[in-house]
């Protein structure tokens, strides 16, 4: 019985941990991050995006001492085209021949839909500078003028780049090379870029592809121990993931050479990502360059093998950018469509991806169905209890008996008051005769736990359940339950600390995970029965700062639990006692009547 006692603590304790960390930790950086969303960073000049990736070594971009303007300012300030997709809105600037300005037209900053869409990038001189771009680079060697950011381009062809309509740039450097440029556009994220150069000259003209795309400043991240925020990228087939604070400390380069793949920056649920030919041998590198209080990262590619425009003739190359939203059946699409190695790990589905990502697409299934990501919750759960029903089945009969062996129990404690290790003794031949196990009761919590995480995981990185309602107060099921307790559901004018926000669905949660307990006889063990009186407040509690949909998956399983559980136990002729259960499971009451 010491056995079972010390499993039973360690994986309640091993569970309490885990929910502490995000309790007490992630919750209250969840708290900053929508407090400081709304807030501007300060106001100082913004350097020039980072390094030049040159075959051989890097040069320095000269910094800026320009000031920091409204966004809409400095985009006012350089020739542009504008931009204008079914998903994107915003213009390339000729300066640089940058995509510097991009916003997503789908999405908004809240569940208002009247609020502002998503900014995804801004120019150099704005407050939250981010952009891409892509061009040539010659030999360190090579007497060769190429465009750089400080080029102006001129549009040959097009007015507004659409997904029907693409725009051609021209720069002339005025030494024999013409560089076009032809950028098309697809109804979602993905830009393609075609670069030519004329070589006008008498001699051969040998220039490297490269492609970048460049922050400045390390932005807010929701600093979760299970989701990846910023530089990554499949280089030689190997996800790389590179932290921002990590990049910083070191200050150093990160260099994989790789033949295609892809590599950038991504957010919570936004990218940009810089995708070379999958032929093509590449070096890929992640970059921070310490300058100013900001500093830059960059992630770069250069092509390893130069590309020679013969006298009188011409070179090209073609890469492409993803600048958007990481819908999941999009992500697969251009995945498979533009064969882009392994391009869906730009959502971190985790470890667990064998079972995040068929959970993701159950759940969209059934949301596809009934419309509503919160129901397709349910079902997707009375599913998996299905699934589970014959171990859980096995569980609730082993209950059932324990539930008619109480009776012998209580007379054995009577036996032996003053002997605890007898009435252990006892107890233990008394289970192995009946075949019944006093862990049964934990096992329909912990059979669970691997689909909890996973439906978290589902919960927390997919951008399809990003401001998705469920019905009522609930808005946004991937954020915790907007009302507490502690304020009365917002009749108290009064916002309370991130410790006390427990909400409604928080409390019917452990409401019904009490319930549940209750359904089954106290451990004979006091410990055990103190830590099972409880667990229910405890995860009311660590559960709030959840998001909404993982605290209905959990309340919902419970209900189908005590249905199942009782059921189960009628059929098996055991008496239901719930209020007597309930008398049992405090002392309190016990030595008042004794």
């Amino acid at each position: 019985m010491t056995d079972s006692k010390n499993l039973i603590l360690a994986i309640i304790l091993s569970s309490l941990i885990i929910f502490a960390w995000q309790y007490f930790y992630a919750g209250p950086q969840i708290k900053e991050q929508r407090e400081t969303q709304q807030e501007a960073q300060q106001s100082e000049a913004p350097p020039q995006p980072g390094v030049m990736p040159r075959p051989g070594g890097v040069a320095q971009a000269p910094s800026t001492s320009a000031r920091v303007e409204p966004r809409e300012q400095v985009i006012q300030t350089s020739p542009r085209v504008p931009i204008d997709t079914p998903s994107l809105s915003g213009s390339i600037n000729l300066k640089g021949a940058q995509l510097d300005d991009l916003k997503l037209k789908r999405y908004n900053e809240t569940v208002d839909r009247s609020s502002p869409t998503i900014t995804l990038l801004s120019p150099l001189g704005s407050e939250h500078p981010y952009l891409a771009e892509n061009g040539w680079t010659a030999a360190g060697t090579a007497n060769l003028k190429v465009p750089d950011s400080q080029t102006l381009w001129s549009l040959e062809e097009g007015a507004t780049l659409t997904p029907e309509t693409p725009v051609r740039l021209k720069h002339d450097n005025g030494q024999g090379l013409v560089f076009h440029k032809t950028i098309t556009v697809d109804e979602n994220y993905m830009f393609t870029v075609r670069q030519e150069v004329e070589n006008n000259t008498q001699q051969p003209a040998t220039l490297y592809p490269y492609a970048r795309v460049v922050r400045v400043g390390e932005p807010k991240t929701a600093h979760f121990y299970i989701l990846h925020e910023g530089l990554l990228g499949v280089l030689q087939g190997k996800l790389e993931e590179v932290d921002y604070g990590d990049l910083k400390e070191d200050q150093n380069t990160i260099t994989t050479p790789s033949t295609g793949g892809w590599l950038g920056i991504t957010d919570k649920y936004w990218a940009v990502a810089l995708i070379p030919g999958q032929t093509t041998a590449i070096d890929g590198s992640f970059r921070h360059q310490a300058s100013g209080e900001k500093g830059n990262f960059q992630a770069d590619f250069i092509g390893k093998e130069g590309i020679a425009a013969p006298p009188g003739g011409k070179a090209s190359f073609e890469g492409r950018i993803f600048a958007g939203a990481k819908v999941v059946q999009l992500v697969d699409a251009y995945k498979d469509d533009l064969k882009i190695d392994r391009f869906d790990l730009i959502i971190d589905w985790g470890w667990f991806y064998f079972l995040t990502k068929p959970l993701f697409w159950l759940l969209e299934l059934f949301y596809k169905m009934v419309g509503n990501f919160g129901i397709a919750i349910l079902i997707v759960t009375v599913l998996i209890k299905l699934v589970f029903f014959p171990l859980a089945n096995k569980s609730y009969e082993s209950m059932s008996k324990m539930k008619k062996l109480q009776p012998e129990m209580e007379r054995l404690k009577q036996l032996y008051p003053d002997d605890r290790m007898k009435q252990q003794q006892e107890l233990m031949e008394l289970y192995k005769k009946e075949k019944v196990s006093p862990l049964s009761g934990c096992l329909p919590i912990f059979i669970q736990i691997p689909v909890f995480f996973a439906l978290y995981k589902v919960l927390f990185v997919t951008i399809e359940m990003r401001h998705a309602p469920f019905y009522g107060w609930i808005k946004d099921l991937s954020a915790p339950d907007p009302t507490s307790l502690f304020n009365l559901f917002g009749l108290i004018p009064w916002d309370p600390p991130a410790l006390l926000f427990v909400g409604i669905w928080p409390i019917i949660m452990g409401i019904t995970m009490w319930m549940q307990m209750r359904l089954n006889p106290a451990p004979p063990d006091p410990v055990q029965a103190t830590i099972f009186n409880w667990m229910p407040l405890i995860f009311t509690f660590m559960l709030a700062s959840f998001p909404a949909g993982l605290v209905i998956y959990w309340a919902w399983n419970n209900t189908l639990s005590i249905i199942q559980q009782t059921l189960i136990m009628k059929r098996q002729g055991v008496k239901v006692d719930f209020l007597g259960n309930v008398r049992a499971s405090l002392p309190f009451l016990n030595r008042r009547t004794g």
